[in-house]
């Protein structure tokens, strides 16, 4: 059962420009915020996608945040920080939901997944009885399996449908074969009633038929194809010709 427009748990965000006091200091100066209309995102799948510093994870962040998630990542219902680094961008964002509350929900940032693994093995060394935390990964402690099979472990066993998923770069620990499978792990999860909001760089994971692809420039953002994307060219500029780019990037 995907999800339509009518049922979508998120369905747009906006600048709330009227608070806005200068668009001079971070994260208002970058480009995607200073040219912020109406966001739209589709009921299922949408990707927002762009180069090194054109600000994906800090709006991403800031999505989340609004949201009521932790910066750090996790569930509503984790509150815990390592350091506190995220932007202010939330309190000038206004979220517009659907009608109807997700089931789950899980906001998963590659670059604080160790504070969260870390927070979770505390929270059930506290735990006095009853099912620990680590029971919803898999029941296998995320710091002693690989960067990328704790990753994947939240994805096959804490996601569990009817949800609200904010990924924020999961590529970075995966493998191509890990993301592929990630892509079948996303439908089976859209068929189940959830919307996924993604960050990412990789040409498979955005990939998913029928989602909204947002790509971030100097400019601002505009929605593009999957082939429209600067990641999606040059890796198939890439692979045609390989020994001609090389011979280019590596002569003296």
């Amino acid at each position: 059962m995907k999800l339509t427009s009518d049922y979508q748990y998120v369905k747009s965000i906006y600048l709330n420009r009227e608070k806005v006091y200068s668009f001079d200091t971070f994260p208002l100066n970058l480009p995607v915020i200073r040219n912020l209309g109406t966001l739209h995102f589709h009921p299922n799948v949408t990707y927002i996608v762009g180069e090194n510093g054109m600000g994906k994870s800090t709006l991403l962040e800031g999505i989340a945040v609004s949201l009521g998630f932790n910066p750090e990542g996790g569930t509503l219902n984790f509150h815990f920080s390592s350091y506190d680094s995220h932007s202010n961008l939330h309190e000038f964002l206004r979220v517009a939901k659907g009608p109807y509350k997700p089931h789950d929900h899980f906001f998963l940032r590659a670059e604080t997944f160790y504070n969260l693994a870390t927070n979770i093995e505390e929270m059930d060394r506290e735990l006095l009885g009853g099912r620990k935390i680590v029971e919803s990964f898999g029941g296998k402690s995320l710091h002693e399996q690989s960067h990328g099979e704790s990753f994947f472990a939240a994805f096959i066993h804490r996601f569990q449908g009817n949800g609200l998923y904010i990924l924020d770069e999961p590529e970075a620990a995966l493998s191509p074969l890990r993301q592929l499978s990630m892509l079948t792990r996303i439908h089976e999860l859209v068929e189940s009633g959830s919307q996924f909001i993604i960050s990412t760089h990789s040409p498979i994971i955005m990939a998913y038929p029928d989602a909204k692809i947002l790509q971030l420039t100097e400019e601002g953002l505009n929605e593009v194809q999957l082939e429209e994307t600067a990641h999606y060219q040059l890796m198939k500029q890439f692979f045609d010709d390989k020994g001609r780019l090389l011979h280019h990037l590596l002569k003296s």
